[in-house]
């Protein structure tokens, strides 16, 4: 085996630039899927930590009566916060989150919106509420910068929102803009203003009522009470994980391109280097090679070529992928406009998992490729090819 690996690295060597060639086609292949594969897992890991940070905690119950995809649950999503969590809320663990449909009148248009109740001391969510102790002749309210930038609102603007009561009533108020905050997750900026709870509570005659309660400890065995529905952190962040996989499906068709590409040379050249080569393959088998022996000689010439390509792409490789994990990709465009949490600059996260994988799957398809043609020597009558003629 030894000496076969000898003779096959001195055959690929003394091929020249058809091998090299053939390398370095294929380390391309090893370095754009580690690359490319590296922005989704990052992607994956950037957007379920800013969705923790900033919106789930380490999961959420639900009211009952609470779809956030139908916005018309809001009337009755909502009810007494269960006195189970009373310590859990008072010592901070856990954040009431009470939401109403509104509607806001910046400089004259009008647009739907979320209003949203929190406690203005709470600090389990990234969201700067500590503002919303601000003291204004109006409502203090935060915003996101996408909900800032649509409305043309700044730091210190007022502005009217109406809502209508647990009764059916409408009313009105203006609300006094105290911070502007940037985030990737667009379900806590885009089309909400957040006020603190107390007052929502009032406005919207329902004392001591919410509709979502956020925990950070996600640790303690928990359960469904009555009225509420357990979200755990699976269930919350699976719509992520879905689009991950979905992005993953569509990668695969340019992986599968990409590698029939180089795999598609490396067929080529074995099947051009046992047509040159009869004369040799004869030689072997009359030197007492059988015919097994001499085509896994060609199998492992054709499988080398993954083994060179991965040496030779850990040469600029390693550097590039150090330097794409250090600087990213920027998008160009506000990702808040695509609706999911994306980062506007995405930055890819290698694992040893993600490296050695592709390794071992373009050595395997590398293997199998230099393989098939190679079947063909198990064909040829060793007197014939030492004449050079294929039988």
């Amino acid at each position: 085996m030894i000496l076969a690996i000898k003779l096959a690295f001195k055959n690929l060597i003394g091929a020249g630039l058809r091998t090299w060639l053939n390398v370095i086609v294929l380390s391309f292949s090893f370095v754009l899927i580690i690359a490319a594969r590296g922005i989704l897992v990052g992607w994956d890991r950037q957007a379920k930590n800013d969705m923790t940070d900033w919106e789930i905690g380490a999961g959420q119950y639900w009211n009952e009566a609470y779809d956030p995809y139908d916005a018309f649950t809001l009337n009755e999503a909502h009810a007494p916060i269960p006195d189970v969590f009373a310590d859990e809320i008072s010592s901070g663990e856990m954040v009431p989150v009470l939401i109403t449909q509104g509607t806001i009148y910046p400089e004259g248009r009008m647009q739907s919106i979320q209003i949203k109740g929190i406690p203005p001391e709470q600090t389990l969510l990234e969201l700067p509420t500590s503002k919303l102790d601000t003291a204004t002749g109006a409502t203090p309210a935060i915003i996101g910068s996408s909900m800032a930038r649509n409305n043309k609102l700044e730091v210190g603007d007022y502005v009217t929102i109406r809502w209508r009561d647990v009764n059916g009533t409408f009313d009105a108020t203006d609300i006094y803009i105290a911070a502007v905050f940037t985030t990737n997750v667009p379900t806590v900026d885009a089309a909400q203003v957040w006020i603190p709870m107390d007052e929502l509570q009032t406005m919207t005659l329902m004392p001591g009522e919410a509709t979502t309660l956020t925990f950070g400890d996600g640790d303690r065995e928990r359960s469904d009470v009555p009225g509420w529905t357990l979200k755990t952190y699976q269930a919350l962040v699976q719509d992520i994980e879905d689009m991950i996989k979905t992005k993953s499906v569509g990668q695969s068709i340019f992986y599968t391109i990409l590698m029939l590409l180089a795999l598609l040379a490396i067929f080529d050249t074995q099947v051009l280097s046992i047509f040159r080569r009869q004369k040799e393959i004869g030689t072997y088998v009359a030197l007492g090679y059988t015919r097994r022996e001499v085509v896994g000689l060609f199998t492992i010439e054709g499988a080398m070529h993954a083994i060179l390509a991965a040496l030779v792409g850990a040469v600029y490789g390693i550097p590039f992928l150090i330097w794409f994990a250090k600087n990213g990709i920027t998008l160009g465009v506000d990702s808040s406009d695509f609706g999911i949490t994306m980062s506007d600059t995405m930055y890819p996260v290698y694992s040893v998992t993600l490296v050695i994988g592709t390794t071992l799957i373009v050595l395997l398809a590398t293997t199998v490729v230099s393989y098939w043609p190679s079947r063909k020597i198990a064909k040829m009558n060793p007197t014939e090819a030492l004449r050079g003629k294929l039988q």
